[in-house]
């Protein structure tokens, strides 16, 4: 370890030698913009890492940690190929076992994508939920709630709890709309259900601590410069089972999955039928 530290050293420095004058030089005098023993790196390979509209300076120093971790990676290879044995430099076997497993993953995915009903209609996902509820059991309430966050001196504070607890629509729009001009942050969450993590985010805290400052439908805190509000239309508490619409995407995902894998298991199957009818498959009897 020590040998190969003093050589990975060595071969740095000498690589990485260049000063910026001497890389600038580089880049705008000749096709090769550095080198590293036998190894070259060009202009056109450094272009397609350079995104265009950079500045100057950006672009030069860009460049040149690119370059830098080129030439710390053509390093490795020379000190690799210095210190490995011969068998260990052998990487043939890895090369083909990598080829067939990413060609039978390219294959398999293109026989599910050409084949995978993704369409899940309403009925399924009833039917799975029904089934499978105490799976859905909640590790954290869910909400619909209103959340609003106001300087501390609003003079708006009171009449904006009073809207948030409306199930007006009218009271609703005027909410909305005072919310654009005084409040600094309104989320209406009252059309689905979302989880305590996401309103505690609202508040910079975790779920605990905003269960903590709940009082009935209403949850308040009050820092040096702010209060912060919301408002709880519904809430489905901790341990029971939520809605069912709640849970579609996540049941959504499973049917899919489900279904992935039992293509795959057909294809398994028909592959395997096919080799034991086929008479290019021989088994030889010792």
């Amino acid at each position: 370890m020590q040998r190969t530290a003093v050589i990975l050293a060595a071969v740095l420095c000498l690589a990485l030698i260049p000063s910026c004058k001497t890389f600038n030089a580089l880049v705008h005098d000749g096709e090769v913009v550095a080198k590293y023993g036998n190894q070259k790196l060009y202009r056109s390979e450094l272009d397609d890492v350079i995104p265009a509209g950079l500045s100057s300076e950006d672009s030069s120093a860009l460049a040149l940690r690119y370059i830098e971790n080129w030439a710390k990676d053509k390093a490795f290879l020379a000190i690799a190929d210095q210190m490995l044995t011969k068998e260990e430099k052998d990487c043939s076997r890895d090369l083909e076992a990598y080829r067939e497993s990413l060609l039978k993953y390219r294959f398999e995915q293109r026989y599910i994508n050409e084949r995978l009903d993704t369409t899940v209609s309403d009925t399924q996902l009833n039917d799975y939920f029904e089934e499978h509820k105490d799976v859905f059991r909640l590790q954290r309430a869910i909400f619909k709630a209103r959340f609003i966050k106001l300087p501390k001196d609003s003079p708006d504070y009171a009449t904006f709890k009073r809207l948030m607890s409306s199930s007006d629509s009218a009271d609703v729009a005027v909410c909305d709309s005072m919310a654009l001009n005084s409040a600094l942050h309104y989320h209406d969450y009252s059309d689905k259900w979302t989880d305590a993590a996401d309103l505690a985010s609202e508040f910079d805290m975790d779920p605990a601590q905003m269960m903590a400052n709940r009082n009935g439908s209403s949850i308040e805190v009050v820092t040096e410069d702010a209060v912060s509000y919301a408002h709880i239309l519904d809430m489905v508490r901790e341990g029971e089972i939520p809605p069912v619409e709640f849970c579609r995407s996540r049941i959504q995902d499973i049917l899919i999955s489900e279904r992935k894998h039992e293509l795959l298991k057909t294809l398994e199957r028909d592959l395997l039928d096919e080799v034991r009818t086929s008479d290019k498959f021989e088994i030889y009897s010792e």
